[in-house]
């Protein structure tokens, strides 16, 4: 499971999230190692993207059977676990953005999902947006609210409609949002 950002807008960052794709696909299949896998694509991407880019990755890899969950991050937004006891832990691991410096390392976690819960990835776009007195969702308000997250509904749409309500209408949205929920089922 991959999910990036790349800096800036338009073709150019599109460009940019392509070439990292493309590396980190590559590299993937030579690695199941997460931290691994970021390291060793990092230093291409640092010849390939222009100064002033980078992108932003967490990368993991799941076990379905046992949940075992191990994962690096390369400089992305703290992704949350939402535990059964109504609790939203961030899930830490250092790491530098993608392109940036070579010969970077990324350090590697893993956790074990238990049945019933969740972890929410996520882009900068959502915690950035701002209301119309240009105070910003951020990450307080949006972990509350995977914590407090009743299991009736999609994660993703409770966030989309609470962040219609902050935002109000009218509201231009100045960057991606990108929103994944991942949920280990309880049916086993």
């Amino acid at each position: 499971l991959v999910v990036g950002d790349a800096t800036g807008h338009g073709i150019p960052a599109a460009l940019v999230m392509a070439a990292a794709r493309s590396m980190l696909r590559a590299v993937a299949q030579a690695s199941a190692s997460p931290g691994d896998v970021l390291s060793r694509a990092n230093d291409p991407l640092v010849m390939d993207i222009p100064p002033n880019m980078f992108v932003t990755c967490l990368y993991a890899v799941l076990d379905p059977e046992s949940g075992h969950l191990v994962y690096a991050n390369a400089g992305h937004d703290l992704p949350y676990l939402r535990r059964r006891s109504s609790d939203a832990v961030e899930l830490r691991a250092r790491g530098m953005p993608l392109g940036l410096m070579p010969g970077m390392s990324y350090e590697e976690k893993e956790v074990v999902l238990e049945k019933g819960e969740s972890v929410l990835f996520y882009s900068d776009g959502l915690v950035e947006a701002h209301d119309p007195q240009r105070i910003m969702f951020g990450f307080p308000k949006l972990r509350a609210l995977v914590a407090d997250h009743s299991e009736q509904e999609s994660l993703v749409d409770s966030l989309l409609e609470e962040l219609c309500s902050f935002t109000g209408e009218g509201w231009e949205q100045e960057d991606d949002i990108t929103l994944l929920t991942l949920r280990r089922s309880a049916v086993r």
